[in-house]
């Protein structure tokens, strides 16, 4: 009897086993894709993260871990748009053989440049490109969780209603926060919707509510403004073109800081631009980081 229990046991362990590793391997590239991922996905799927919370996605380093992580995966979310300029480089040393789902694919793209108040594009050539910060407007994130909900679907045929029920609540979430956000902003004085931020993170969520976001940065954190760029920024402040400025969780603060000294405009607080917090932090999922955003934006401007 004890042989037969223990038969019974090992058996149900071993099925248990199966089960989980019947789960598809998915990778995202970096954290608030990995938690797009995961509320479409569900129980049904495995998500690794290759660059974590309150990491800089733009000047991220991939190593033998990240390519171990990419090359046992099925499917690969990532933004594209050129956020991620390491990827080609990685998915090729690990040999990765799975389903790529590009997240900004029917996203319209911001151009770079496109505004007045960005403080280096054409210094250093990105003009020509795209803002790849899609995900920082609610309405293009909706967009990524359809591509995401697809690509899912593709590698787990079996699961596809529930992950199209998942992405639906989700979305439902994020047209809700939208037209809250938009209601709250449109009260404030246009004139007083100016900040000034750490890098140009934020012209999706500048157009969609209203903001201008002067940046002492471009698109990306690799380069440093020049020194007459900058010099205008703190020009700007000190003639009370900027209402408030605000810090990033994973940018160097000493630019935003210098021109807070210079100008003695007020640092409104730290937004999160391309990574969720920590866990315990008040950014840990993807629509937690657009209200933390948006409170702190407000608490500023008001």
């Amino acid at each position: 009897m004890r042989v037969w229990i223990s038969a019974v046991f090992i058996a149900v362990l071993l099925s248990s086993g199966a089960a989980h590793a019947e789960k598809p391997a998915v990778v995202a590239t970096f954290s608030i894709l990995a938690d797009l991922t995961q509320r479409v996905g569900g129980d049904h799927v495995k998500v690794a993260t290759l660059v974590g919370p309150d990491e800089d996605a733009h000047v991220f380093e991939p190593g033998p871990r990240e390519s171990a992580k990419l090359a046992g995966a099925r499917l690969l979310i990532a933004n594209g748009a050129g956020f991620e300029p390491w990827l080609a480089r990685l998915t090729t040393a690990s040999g990765f053989a799975g389903i790529t789902v590009i997240a900004t694919d029917g996203v319209t793209l911001r151009p770079v440049g496109a505004h007045d108040d960005h403080a280096e594009g054409e210094e250093h050539g990105e003009a020509a490109g795209h803002d790849p910060h899609a995900f920082q407007d609610l309405a293009n994130a909706q967009i990524y969780v359809a591509n995401i909900a697809r690509g899912l679907s593709e590698i787990d045929p079996a699961h596809a209603s529930d992950f199209t029920a998942n992405a639906t609540a989700l979305t439902a979430q994020m047209q809700a926060l939208d037209q809250e956000l938009k209601g709250a902003f449109a009260a404030i004085p246009e004139q007083r919707r100016r900040v000034l931020t750490s890098h140009d993170a934020f012209g999706y969520f500048a157009a969609a509510y209203g903001i201008t976001f002067v940046a002492v940065q471009g698109v990306t954190t690799e380069a440093e403004p020049s020194a007459e760029n900058l010099a205008k920024i703190v020009r700007q402040a000190r003639d009370g073109q900027v209402t408030a400025i605000f810090l990033e969780n994973m940018a160097d603060p000493r630019l935003a800081e210098t021109v807070a000294q210079e100008s003695g405009v007020k640092i409104g607080g730290a937004l999160y631009a391309d990574a969720l917090s920590q866990s315990d932090g008040p950014a840990p999922d993807y629509l937690s980081l657009i209200r933390h955003n948006a409170e702190q934006l407000l608490d500023a401007l008001q």
